[in-house]
């Protein structure tokens, strides 16, 4: 699917099919259609006592008309609406269209909408044409729109909108894709070609070099499988001097059966996505390798198996980092904070002013704040409020979590080492992060994203379908660009 500008006259455009976006009690861009077409429309809704609420929708039938068929959606409130209100009617649009089987439309949204609105649209349109159906013997029922025009919309913000959701729909590829298919090595290997193709540098680091840099958390966590573990480190370098360098770290477990401490079936199922971290990293490098941002960038990646066998790790075994602490092993499915402990201490001797990790983390966090919110937690005020604000303009709803209990804290000191892996069932999302922070070099401004609930859908909603998500993708690209104040 094609999505652009169109920055013409409607009455010249040679397109049967139009939506048109509209807040709840104003109809004014459907004059945008002619005053013949839009008197028409106006008296079908009319009939229908269409009001505009949010995703509410009605499709008008005009035949003869220079304009056949018009979608009308709607976007609720005007003094409620915001930038993911437009994403998500985009997204409705597109699946309305597909299921309709309407090849080419124009959007055309109300006068006076931000950039940011219109970037949303394209964003949306994309997010929501997303299908993982590379399995499928048989696809003669889908259908493919091949045109979506955007009225109005300037076209270098519609470039950034799509390059931003084609970033999410890459990661969501990798995280549907199962554990046959990305392994460490495999995922090693999309890394290389990556890299490659957008000219990034690229590092790959295997079992044998893994042991060698003292990384023996990761290590330990990826020898109970037959595939060994990866270490994975990306770097995007700005022509010009850079002004600011980050980490973006993710956790890049391409499959968890929970080791020793073994999953029972209905949970292990889906861990495919216990790589979403790594995933969204890859995205992420991937638009930044194209957007060329005055930011150095580096992608950080440990991935790994957790896997059963007599080489697995095991509770009680006590394991050395790699900036020199030990963790003493309470439950060998407390996997993904061990692996990251190797990558934030990597990712700290880069000597960035910032690291954000994204980590499918701890189960914890989904009870907390449901499945479709992350948890924040981060040691600077000023760092968790910008990541904040620009979240509040993706979508991707994150909540920040406190981390200034030292009562919790105790709870993963106790023991014969220097942390646990561990803090028990109360407060887990809060020790698991208490536990990362263990790992970030001092002076450094850190943000940790816990993804669990919002990095896999178990439903269709909004731009998303079921499966892998690809959050924190489109968050953290903003980001990096509002620190060369781009955005």
């Amino acid at each position: 699917m094609e999505v652009k500008s169109f920055k013409g006259d409607l009455k010249s455009l040679q397109i049967k099919s139009a939506v048109v976006f509209v807040y709840e009690g104003d109809m004014r861009s459907l004059s945008k259609l002619g005053r013949g077409i839009s008197a028409k429309v106006r008296r079908a809704l009319e009939l229908e006592e269409y009001k505009g609420k949010e995703g509410q929708v009605e499709k008008v039938l005009l035949p003869g008309q220079r304009i056949e068929v018009v979608y009308v959606v709607g976007l609720g409130k005007k003094d409620k609406v915001e930038e993911d209100t437009f994403r998500r009617a985009s997204a409705l649009a597109v699946k309305r269209l597909k299921k309709d089987k309407i090849d080419k439309a124009v959007f055309v949204l109300p006068r006076g909408v931000r950039d940011s609105h219109h970037q949303a649209t394209a964003e949306g349109a994309v997010l929501g044409s997303y299908s993982f159906d590379k399995y499928k013997s048989k696809k003669e029922d889908r259908f493919e729109i091949s045109e979506i025009l955007l009225e109005g919309s300037p076209d270098e913000i519609v470039k950034l909108g799509i390059l931003l959701a084609e970033a999410q729909n890459y990661a969501r590829n990798l995280v549907n894709e199962p554990g046959n298919v990305i392994n460490p090595v495999t995922l090693a290997e999309e890394a290389e070609r990556l890299a490659k193709e957008y000219g990034l540098e690229c590092r790959v680091y295997d079992e044998k070099e893994i042991q060698e840099m003292g990384m023996l958390a990761l290590w330990s966590v990826g020898k109970g499988s037959a595939t060994p573990p990866r270490f994975i480190h990306l770097t995007y370098k700005p022509k010009e001097k850079a002004k600011d360098r980050i980490a973006i770290v993710g956790k890049g477990l391409t499959f968890d059966s929970g080791g020793l401490n073994i999953k029972p079936g209905d949970y292990m199922r889906t861990m495919k996505m216990d790589k979403s971290g790594a995933c969204a990293v890859l995205g992420i490098m991937k638009a930044i390798a194209q957007l060329k941002p005055r930011v150095e960038v580096h992608g950080i990646i440990g991935a790994a198996e957790n896997m059963p066998s007599g080489n697995a790790y095991r509770p009680d075994d006590i394991i050395r980092a790699k900036n020199g602490k030990h963790i003493e092993i309470d439950n060998t499915d407390a996997e993904g904070r061990v692996t990251l402990a190797d990558a934030l201490s990597y990712a700290s001797e880069l000597k960035p002013s910032k690291i954000i990790d994204m980590a499918t983390l701890t189960g914890a966090c989904m009870v907390a704040l449901g499945e479709y919110t992350a948890g924040l937690f981060t040691n600077s005020g000023r760092f968790g409020e910008e990541i904040k604000k620009v979240a509040k303009r993706t979508g991707e709803r994150v909540w920040e979590l406190p981390m200034d209990d030292e009562r919790l804290r105790k709870k993963i000191k106790k023991g014969p080492a220097d942390v646990v892996n561990t803090g028990g069932r109360y407060g887990g999302a809060i020790t698991a992060a208490m536990f990362l922070e263990e790992f970030v070099g001092e002076g450094i401004e850190w943000v940790h994203l816990d993804i669990a609930g919002p990095a896999w859908s178990r439903e269709e909603y909004g731009y998303y379908t079921q499966g892998g998500t690809g959050f924190g993708v489109r968050t953290c690209i903003e980001y990096i660009l509002s620190l060369e104040g781009r955005k």
